[in-house]
């Protein structure tokens, strides 16, 4: 993956290579300024040439996949076509904490609970906003929204691209709408497809598995006049689509009136709005006000390209395929795994599940310059701990510390032998290795 490199005033420059990055650096042209994402800033040089980046977003409920791509539009001379060509120079993946954030906001409702049992009576009258977002899908904004601002501070980003929808209800439901190639061209197969999996939680509708491809499902085959809209449309595995055929599915599933009455039911029901959609929305308003050209796509489109260039599933490589391009170039590099832990809490008091405090911390958060999750180096020289010890830490009251590395969690190593080498920020990182 590239390495974001600043000049002499800490302005984005061209990502640059690790080979190169690492000879600069040995020569003593640069300082790492930043471990994740690595970041060097250069000592001799103000400004350069820059190419514009584009960062691509594929937001979900538990993770969301980042890309920093650079396009290339390349004009056919003869046909007067523009295809665009895209190299992907980084990957991320942010793992959100949308649980954790739950289970906290009830323990302090349950301290509420405790704190005004006495209380015979009290009046609420708190309004929600028009735009609220609740605490665990505000976190995922703030997030992406951070990590968008991180990356403008670090590269010459100056477009963004962002999944919008999983399909486009609109179009499938009123063929009407002008747009003919998106009706009846290659991408309508995809956008069925992934509102079908959303539909009926990708298992088949029949045997009820998930584990095996799946695909689309006439109800009332064409013989018995059925049609292709969506209502007539479910989602069944290769065996079950062999078994049923062209029998009415009265008769096929007329040992299974339970499961006939929630098929027919779901039919004509159209698919309720994901939670998360409410996320893309806000995102993708906050994208525009930053007055930066905002490119939406949805999910079909995502899933075609990801078809069409044979890349494997996952969020960051999803984020890499929002959005139109032609070619893609070396989209199989590492991701950096970016798991949102947060900053600690202000409570300093621990609490059963009934709001009662069953113990307490500290009272200052930081020890000797040190704070729980700061990233250090250990390097012991005498004792029975002897040894270079690397990870993050928990600090101490009396200075001697916790350092969770690789190995496992190593105890009692003190505030002497630790070098900090990055603050705690919120986050923590681990390196995904490229697909083979």
């Amino acid at each position: 993956m590239a390495v974001f490199v600043l000049d002499k005033h800490k302005k984005p420059l061209m990502p640059t290579t690790e080979k190169r990055a690492r000879l600069l650096l040995e020569r003593g042209k640069a300082v790492v300024i930043k471990l994740y994402p690595f970041t060097i800033r250069l000592k001799y040089r103000i400004g350069g040439n820059i190419q514009p980046l584009r960062v691509k977003l594929d937001p979900g409920s538990s993770y969301t996949g980042v890309a920093v791509v650079r396009e290339n539009k390349v004009i056919n001379t003869l046909s007067g076509e523009i295809k665009v060509k895209i190299a992907v120079l980084n990957l991320f993946q942010i793992n959100h904490r949308g649980l954790s954030i739950s289970a906290n906001l009830a323990s302090r409702s349950a301290m509420r609970r405790r704190r005004r049992a006495n209380l015979r009576y009290r009046r609420t009258n708190r309004a929600i906003a028009k735009e609220w977002l609740a605490p665990s899908k505000r976190h995922r904004v703030n997030t992406v929204m951070s990590w968008v601002n991180k990356l403008q501070q670090l590269a010459p980003v100056k477009a963004f691209s962002q999944e919008f929808v999983r399909f486009d209800i609109q179009k499938l439901q009123n063929s009407e709408i002008i747009d003919i190639e998106h009706q009846q061209g290659e991408l309508l197969y995809f956008e069925i497809k992934e509102y079908l999996l959303e539909k009926w939680g990708r298992k088949c509708v029949y045997c009820g598995l998930g584990d095996r491809p799946l695909e689309n499902e006439l109800v009332i085959a064409r013989e018995n006049g059925g049609s292709n809209c969506i209502s007539n449309l479910t989602i069944s595995c290769e065996p079950c689509n062999q078994n049923k055929g062209t029998i009415p599915i009265e008769v096929f599933l007329a040992k299974k009136p339970k499961l006939l009455q929630k098929i027919q039911s779901q039919l004509k029901q159209p698919l309720k709005v994901d939670a998360v959609n409410n996320v893309r929305r806000t995102l993708a308003a906050r994208l525009k006000a930053s007055q930066l050209p905002v490119e939406l796509s949805s999910g079909g489109r995502t899933k075609f390209n990801r078809y069409q260039h044979s890349i494997p599933k996952t969020p960051a490589h999803d984020a890499a395929c929002v959005g139109e391009f032609n070619e893609i170039e070396n989209w199989n590099i590492p991701t950096l795994q970016i798991n949102c832990a947060g900053r600690g809490s202000y409570q300093r008091t621990r609490l059963n599940k009934y709001g009662f405090p069953r113990g307490y911390l500290m009272r200052q958060k930081s020890v000797n310059g040190f704070q729980t999750g700061d990233m250090v180096n250990a390097v012991v020289t005498k004792d029975k701990k002897v040894g270079e010890y690397k990870g993050r830490v928990s600090v101490r009251a009396n200075g001697y510390f916790n350092i969770n590395d690789k190995t496992g969690v190593i105890q009692g190593i003190s505030y002497k032998d630790c070098k900090l080498l990055s603050r705690n920020d919120g986050y923590g990182y681990k390196h995904q290795s490229k697909i083979v």
